[in-house]
């Protein structure tokens, strides 16, 4: 039939996100610290480790996600709360009611995902922020899909498409926050949204990847 995902007993995948963020705090304020108030990495760590404590290994995948998201929109407060909170309970939203998360349900997941976050932040492709990592990783896991590629070679498209959409923010001009005040002088750096947002999906991709399995 094609490889699936286990809803069940996959927190694990939530927690290894996490630590990622934990990792890359100090990165991600250096990235912001560019163009913005220096602080991305330290409020996302803060967020993000506060979940960690209320994340059982044993809960599902899609528990996880709700939790994070809660977590983030109620206790981080900011633009990026909101935000990833919007992101992460969308995600929740879609896989919650399935016990095997199929390809075509994640790509569901991850287009009402980007489509909340677009909503909510009013950003376009191209306004530097996270939405210029997250429509290249959709539109790259869609490609290789519609290509019949299966769920582990979708994953590695859509980290590929994450990764190629956050360097991009270096040729573009913030549009929207504290780094649109620059103009012109926000273009030749990296947007800490935009790779905070490829490092989710760059974990998240590689920690399902581990774990599918064939139905």
């Amino acid at each position: 039939m094609g490889q699936v995902f286990e809803n069940a007993n996959h927190a694990s995948v939530v927690l290894e996100i996490i630590e990622a963020i934990h990792e890359n705090a100090s990165y991600l304020s250096e990235i912001d610290g560019a163009t913005g108030d220096g602080d991305h990495g330290v409020n996302m760590n803060k967020g993000f480790m506060m979940a960690k404590d209320r994340i059982e290994e044993g809960m599902d995948f899609a528990e996880a996600l709700k939790i994070l998201g809660r977590t983030l929109v109620m206790d981080i407060g900011g633009s990026m709360g909101p935000i990833y909170g919007t992101m992460f309970s969308k995600l929740n939203k879609t896989l919650k009611k399935e016990e095997k998360i199929t390809k075509e349900v994640f790509l569901e997941a991850l287009e009402n995902a980007r489509d909340g976050l677009m909503d909510l932040a009013g950003a376009q492709l191209g306004d530097k922020t996270l939405v210029d990592t997250i429509y290249p990783a959709c539109e790259e896991y869609k490609k290789a899909m519609e290509e019949g590629k299966n769920f582990g070679e979708c994953l590695g498209a859509m980290s590929e498409g994450a990764e190629r959409g956050k360097e991009n923010t270096k040729n573009l001009v913030a549009k929207l926050g504290r780094a649109a005040r620059l103009g012109e002088r926000s273009r030749g750096f990296l947007d800490a949204g935009a790779t905070s947002c490829c490092i989710i999906l760059k974990t998240m991709a590689a920690s399902m990847q581990k774990r599918l399995s064939e139905e």
